[in-house]
């Protein structure tokens, strides 16, 4: 049988003893949700066929509904030898949106919230040698203000910036055979300066622990220490010290062991951090060079249909002149990060907070659960220069008296790791934040460079400290529909970045179009004003780095730099040429 995306899904975490269960899955639509209620793992046939990893909403998993979905279900058996039963069974979910429910053979095995975080269920005391049936029910409503949903349109059709809905399976399903004594997690610090990695994980059972650190299969890095039944610390010596760059990766494999279980892995030789204004990566002064990408695909919405069409995504952000990305408002997949790593692909990640009632009680304990699982599962990748949680929290003041979340979720962040910086939400609503961070959709380029000009001078006026009721905050103008002015809170000498400008709207020939501004009328007009957006950024010398949105079309949105199906719209390397210039931040 051809498996689509058969490729292992976590390349950090990888063993060789696993099976995918992509492919064809009984598939009904449960409007009602009651599909636990009728239990409906039971029936005889099931009405259609669904292809897993691919929502329903996509044309690749065989169905293509669009309207919205409330609920599914899903059904399929697969086959478990003997000695697949010698250890520990772990079914795993890279991600399903939103609610699901796991049965194995008639039990419930677990439930998990979030449609963005991959989960994990023991199932060996359910499973037997032989056939075995694995059901999943899943429920969905982008509507109610308690789930994080994303750019999934909350009307019937896509509009505006908001996409195609995705509910269900939409990231690979696998099961991994692990020993009764194995590794459960390990994270890793880096530590270039003195040649060492630190990696603190958990182990099941009692032995030895065995790491190794490779350069190109060659040993340069052991440790062994006996652990027992919880928590490890080990440090490892590098004879070989070899940084992770941009643009050029520089991955060290990581093998682990305990007793019979073995665990391939990887991690990068990295810092970054912000000294002053600037973005140090490895010490060094680096512009981040960022495009806005969503990770919408054609045929698969969520899901890319290859793991060449995410490598493919990263090649074409270098082509335009990139460092890096926003991976916006969608946690991606592993897979992706993992090319991310090996390609020197920086990114910020980001959690799809839109949906979400910023200000409701529940909006805490939603995002303390999901935004932690995130954070746990990419902690490790080198790719990743920084957390945002939250972006544009439209409506939503903190104040004393209220549920402070961002406040929450900034420090939450922060203990979850402290080697990375962390922007509480991108675009002007800060609360308590490393980063001045702002969106800016001007689309005239001599009001958007006085406007940034005006900020440069203003700093050096007072010293970098400017309060909110500042003359010239009070002076800025109004930013896209109105909604509020580019600088509405006082700054207090962070490093500021651009996380969003641009959105040049460029319409093909089919497609009318929607976008901010308006469309240029030549290929001439619309290099002309990337030209000059860019360089008033490029040659600031108090920005650290901006986001261009965005990389490609998003169905009717068409302010990408592809089109939708990843093709070029204009000469690609004029937009290269423009963002390669050196930036007056830069050493």
């Amino acid at each position: 049988m051809n498996i689509p995306r058969a490729e292992h899904p976590n390349p950090q975490w990888e063993r060789e003893t696993w099976k995918n269960l992509n492919g064809p899955w009984e598939f009904e639509f449960d409007f009602g949700c009651s599909a636990v209620e009728r239990r409906l793992w039971e029936k005889k046939r099931f009405d259609r066929e669904i292809l897993v990893p691919f929502c329903p909403e996509s044309r690749l998993s065989g169905i293509g509904y669009t309207d919205f979905i409330s609920g599914v279900a899903y059904r399929r058996n697969f086959e478990l030898s003997q000695e697949e039963l010698s250890g520990r069974v772990l079914l795993h979910f890279g991600a399903v949106d939103y609610e699901a429910s796991v049965y194995v053979n008639g039990t419930l095995v677990g439930s998990h919230k979030g449609g963005y975080t991959s989960f994990c269920f023991d199932i060996t005391k359910h499973v037997a040698p032989g056939p075995n049936t694995l059901f999943v029910a899943v429920k969905d409503d982008v509507r109610s203000g308690l789930q994080p949903k994303g750019k999934q349109a909350h009307l019937y059709a896509s509009s505006g910036c908001d996409y195609t809905r995705t509910i269900g399976i939409w990231q690979t399903v696998w099961l991994e055979f692990v020993p009764e004594r194995h590794i459960q997690s390990a994270k890793y610090y880096p530590d270039p300066a003195n040649g060492k990695v630190t990696v603190t994980g958990l182990v099941q059972g009692q032995g030895t622990l065995q790491l190794t650190a490779l350069w190109e299969d060659k040993p340069v890095g052991e440790a062994a220490l006996s652990v027992e039944d919880g928590f490890f610390t080990a440090q490892l010596d590098l004879s070989e010290t070899h940084l992770w760059e941009p643009g050029k990766g520089g991955l060290y494999t990581l093998l682990l062991s305990f007793g019979e279980d073995r665990v391939k892995s990887y991690f990068g030789l990295r810092t970054a951090k912000f000294q002053g204004r600037k973005f140090l990566l490895n010490g060094k002064s680096l512009f981040q060079r960022f495009v806005l990408d969503q990770g919408f695909y054609p045929d698969g919405i969520y899901t890319a249909p290859t793991e060449e069409d995410l490598v493919k995504d990263i090649q074409l952000s270098f082509a335009a002149g990139f460092n890096g990305a926003r991976l916006h408002e969608k946690v991606f997949e592993a897979r992706f990060l993992y090319h991310c790593d090996r390609l020197g692909y920086l990114v910020w990640g980001e959690y799809p907070n839109w949906g979400l009632d910023h200000a409701h009680p529940l909006s805490t304990e939603t995002y303390l659960n999901q935004w932690s699982e995130a954070v746990e599962r990419d902690f490790n990748h080198p790719a990743i220069i920084g957390w945002c949680p939250f972006n544009e929290t439209w409506g939503y003041r903190e104040e004393r008296e209220k549920n402070a979340l961002l406040t929450s979720l900034y420090k939450l962040t922060k203990r979850l790791d402290p080697t990375r910086p962390c922007i509480d939400s991108s675009g002007n609503y800060r609360v308590l934040s490393e980063v001045y961070d702002i969106h800016d959709y001007d689309q005239d380029t001599q009001s958007f460079q006085a406007r940034w000009d005006g900020l440069t001078d203003r700093i050096r006026e007072t010293g970098g400290v400017i309060p909110a009721e500042d003359p010239f905050f009070n002076s800025a103008p109004e930013g896209p529909s109105g909604r509020a002015p580019f600088f509405n809170q006082p700054y207090d000498n962070q490093p500021i970045f651009v996380s969003e400008y641009g959105g040049i709207r460029w319409p093909d020939d089919t497609v009318e179009g929607w976008g901010y501004g308006n469309a240029s009328a030549t290929p001439e007009e619309f290099f002309a004003r990337y030209k000059g957006l860019t360089e008033a950024l490029l040659n600031n010398p108090e920005i650290f780095g901006f986001c261009y949105t965005q990389l490609y079309d998003v169905e009717q949105e068409v302010n990408g730099l592809y089109t939708y199906g990843r093709v070029q719209k204009f000469d690609i390397s004029l937009i290269q040429k423009i963002n390669q210039q050196k930036a007056a931040i830069e050493d």
